[in-house]
């Protein structure tokens, strides 16, 4: 039994170059060239690994108005 995944609308924009390709690989593989697209964002993620160092840098000095205690003033166990 062929099951489908629940799926939504996208559009996007792609250069001619870019269609033509997929269009071609899709054709090889027998698949639509929605398929192309999901498999290649599929395989994006699966190997991505967000880098945390710069999420702190865009948001360092966000709270400009913060008072933070002074280290004497720490609770310590």
């Amino acid at each position: 039994m062929l099951r489908r995944m629940a799926t939504t609308r996208t559009q996007m924009y792609l250069t001619e170059q870019q269609r033509e390709r997929i269009d071609e690989l899709a054709g090889i593989e027998g698949v639509t060239p929605a398929e192309i697209v999901r498999r290649a964002i599929d395989a994006y993620f699966s190997s991505y690994v967000p880098d945390a160092s710069a999420s702190f840098s865009r948001t360092f000095g966000a709270l400009t108005d913060i008072e933070v205690p002074s280290r004497d003033k720490w609770l310590r166990g």
